[in-house]
């Protein structure tokens, strides 16, 4: 019998994923036979002043870049990624928005396009694009990057 869900959001929660956005990029990336998916494969230590946490971005693929979706785009999650960016450099993390021209907040004329940009992120809408799968990837394996620690600032 095949389990019946209220919506997508809950159906991502059933199977694991915290959104349906995530629950579509691994329907995607399972579809262009990337495989294994892994979703949260990793978790990347990064510090906040005075204060130790950990990050688990939401899809590694298996050339090394590391994806993290987002559908709504928080001043939280904007911290914490140039957190991570400052401190760990060679990791090549990458954007999925659910809707790249929605506006960062309210009545903020910045969206989450242009934030990308001016903080030097690649970035997509929707889904993972396949070229970013069938790329080289980043040099360093981001295991071995995360074993070095993060880079103090």
């Amino acid at each position: 019998m095949i389990p019946r869900f209220r919506n997508r959001r809950h159906a991502g929660l059933a199977l694991g994923f915290k959104s349906g956005l995530e629950e579509a990029n691994n329907k995607h990336l399972v579809a262009l036979g990337i495989t294994p998916v892994q979703y949260e494969a990793i978790k990347v230590r990064y510090v906040v002043p005075l204060s130790f946490h950990t990050y688990t971005p939401d899809f590694l693929l298996p050339n090394g870049i590391i994806v993290e979706t987002k559908g709504r785009f928080l001043p939280v999650d904007r911290a914490k990624q140039l957190l991570v960016k400052e401190q760990y450099p060679d990791l090549d993390i990458r954007l999925v928005f659910s809707r790249a021209k929605a506006t960062i907040a309210t009545g903020s004329k910045t969206t989450c396009a242009q934030w990308a940009e001016k903080h030097g992120y690649t970035y997509a809408e929707k889904l993972i694009p396949e070229a970013w799968a069938n790329e080289q990837g980043p040099e360093r394996k981001p295991q071995d990057v995360l074993k070095e620690g993060p880079k103090q600032p």
